[in-house]
């Protein structure tokens, strides 16, 4: 039997890492293996991926060395960075640089980085239809991870660049779900008017990455957005009212109403929410649902994925 190449994955207990891991280990004849990234190997979920039959590998994504140790001997890595976990654009960046190094002194195959559009492009700092944040940034989480894109370029790795979306997953555990008012109706809340959302299931995110680690040839060098569905508040509304057996409203509000929230990241999500909104032609458009079934043939759209996750969802 031909050795199975092994893909380093990079946060495999989190939920694009985990997708990809558990994709992988799914398909015993899909010719890869995987080697599983994560800071803490006794944590549950590493255990259970060690389970599952992943070789389970402390590192950390912002040190190079120990990157270079994970990456030795791999055919392919799946390269992401977390920044909910410190909120700052430079460790992102830090983090990115390290697992580009990692990987051109492995000489890896293929490289898959999940990054995102750098907002700047389209919105310019001294543009004022969105404020700048943390003084050069219009959407941090977003601007950090395209800017680090050219680490992966100007090192001349085989990389292909993943655009993901909205995760689904956010109504449950991201506090997203649906909330009282101060009429007491269920709503959930995004500025994002009439425009549609690109959303998917966190685990397809994964089985996306597997198709494209498969279908490498097609891939190096190209950027592919994924995809669920494309849907409306007011859709994703519905979808909510049916499957949780009761009514839930789209609250539409600005996105500087959205800014002002009382959370963590509100600012940057307002942001993100808004260029989402002012370019959905180029949003959508680069987010391609009949791609992303290519790669994933078993794609969940919203109201399958609400059959199976609806139940999660807190409705407070």
């Amino acid at each position: 039997m031909t050795e199975r190449k092994i893909i380093a994955v990079v946060g495999a207990t989190g939920a694009q890492g985990g997708g990809l891991a558990r994709a992988i280990l799914s398909d015993p004849q899909g010719g890869f293996a995987v080697r599983a990234l994560t800071r803490d190997i006794q944590s549950e979920k590493a255990r259970e991926l060690a389970g599952l039959g992943a070789e389970v590998v402390a590192a950390n994504i912002d040190d190079v060395e120990s990157m270079k140790r994970a990456f030795a001997g791999a055919y392919g890595a799946y390269c992401v960075t977390f920044f909910w976990a410190h909120f700052s654009p430079e460790q992102e960046m830090v983090e990115a640089r390290a697992m580009a190094e990692a990987a051109r002194h492995a000489g890896l195959k293929h490289v898959v980085w999940s990054t995102l559009e750098d907002t700047r492009r389209w919105v310019p700092l001294d543009d004022s239809r969105m404020p700048t944040l943390m003084g050069k940034y219009k959407v941090p989480h977003f601007d950090a991870k395209g800017e680090a894109d050219r680490f992966f370029t100007d090192m001349g790795l085989p990389v292909t660049f993943l655009l993901t979306s909205f995760y689904w997953d956010n109504f449950i555990v991201f506090g997203m779900g649906p909330k009282k008012g101060p009429d007491g109706l269920l709503a959930i809340t995004l500025p994002m008017g009439d425009a549609k959302l690109p959303g998917i299931a966190a685990e397809d995110i994964g089985k996306c990455a597997a198709g494209i680690f498969r279908q490498r040839d097609a891939w190096i060098g190209k950027t592919v957005g994924i995809a669920g569905e494309h849907l409306t508040g007011s859709q994703m509304a519905a979808s909510l009212s049916r499957s949780l057996g009761q009514e839930i409203r789209y609250n539409d509000v600005p996105p500087e109403v959205y800014r002002s929230f009382p959370f963590p990241g509100a600012e940057d999500l307002g942001n993100m929410f808004q260029f989402k909104r002012d370019f959905n032609d180029y949003f959508c458009g680069s987010r391609s649902l009949e791609v992303s079934r290519s790669l994933n043939p078993n794609l969940l759209t919203f109201d399958r994925w609400l059959e199976r996750y609806g139940k999660r969802i807190p409705v407070e």
